[in-house]
């Protein structure tokens, strides 16, 4: 019965989180107004299309990331790996899209490879954020010192990242009786995962992660530019739409709440409110954004967890 139970367990898990998720996406759709948005529905297109360019550049950097760890993966096996992360983007931090260690494991490629590719995927989304966020100085110059303060955080983890022997630590922690069990081989297994990082921190691997970064997460903050064209009597400026995109989306995740719902949507529709749109043309605005961006990841998210699962059972299958 026990062995049932743990063969099954992880399925019933995954079953019950896309019930979740489906159950929160039902209650986005039953706040949105379908006119404005089929009128505008190149617009929609369009924004979709920069969502998808995003994903692209972001699976680009995850396989360079694993092959800079040794781990060498088509091109296929990775954008589908690593898409099936997206399934679990409302795991609280996005902590959840971990799971794709479980396609990875079997190949030979320790968790703490892919923790580390993850720690430093992450790390560099939210500097990118935080540099887009920036562009919120020429419009909304009290949000400076919040800012700031990120951005100084941010800088002070990655030097922290490059000095610190996480190796050495690693070694001291397993050789440390002192600790108890339970305590000590998780902090093993971080110190392990944060000196793979330092891997991926060379100035040549950290400048291709932040550009890619930069430059995926404009993507869709352009995107949210051409929503907000779906009611031209209001004329929001690029630079200011970026920087309303960033900031609600770093909220968002360092919120830790669930894919940053309710955070991000609330923040996105407050600033904007304040540039000029009516409460309800900025609250459609910001669904229809994260519809497709958020929403959008985690459908394809699943489809990749099908796919490989179909994958696996055409593997084993005589």
């Amino acid at each position: 019965m026990l062995t049932y139970l743990r063969r099954f367990a992880p399925y019933c898990a995954m079953l019950a989180f896309a019930a979740w998720c489906v159950y929160q996406l039902h209650g986005e759709l039953a706040r949105l107004d379908p006119a404005p948005i089929l009128r505008a529905w190149d617009l929609v297109l369009l924004a979709t299309a920069l969502s998808l360019v995003n994903y692209a550049l972001r699976i680009v950097r995850w396989r360079a990331y694993l092959s800079r760890l040794g781990a060498q993966l088509s091109f296929r096996y990775a954008a589908l790996t690593f898409t099936a992360g997206f399934a679990y983007t409302l795991s609280p931090g996005k902590v959840g899209e971990l799971v794709r260690a479980r396609y990875y494991v079997p190949l030979g490629i320790p968790l703490s490879k892919t923790a580390a590719a993850f720690f430093v995927e992450r790390f560099l989304d939210i500097l990118a954020l935080a540099v887009m966020a920036a562009l919120l100085f020429t419009a909304f110059s009290h949000y400076e010192p919040m800012i700031l303060a990120g951005t100084v955080v941010a800088v002070g983890t990655l030097i922290a990242l490059m000095v610190v022997p996480w190796s050495s630590a690693a070694a001291a922690l397993t050789s440390n009786n002192s600790l108890p069990r339970p305590i000590r081989l998780p902090l093993v297994k971080v110190a392990t995962a944060l000196a793979a990082t330092r891997q991926l921190l060379s100035p040549g691997m950290l400048s291709l992660g932040f550009s890619l970064a930069l430059l995926a997460w404009l993507m869709e903050a352009v995107g949210l530019y051409l929503l907000s064209s779906m009611f031209p009597a209001v004329h929001l400026e690029m630079t200011v739409a970026i920087g309303i995109y960033a900031f609600a989306v770093l909220i968002g995740g360092l919120s830790f709440l669930p894919g940053g719902l309710g955070s991000t949507e609330a923040v996105m529709t407050l600033l904007l409110s304040s540039r000029g749109y009516s409460a309800g043309e900025a609250l459609l605005i910001t669904l229809s954004c994260r519809l497709v961006t958020l929403w959008l990841a985690v459908a394809l998210g699943w489809g990749a967890v099908v796919a490989l699962r179909r994958r696996s059972l055409a593997v084993v299958t005589p």
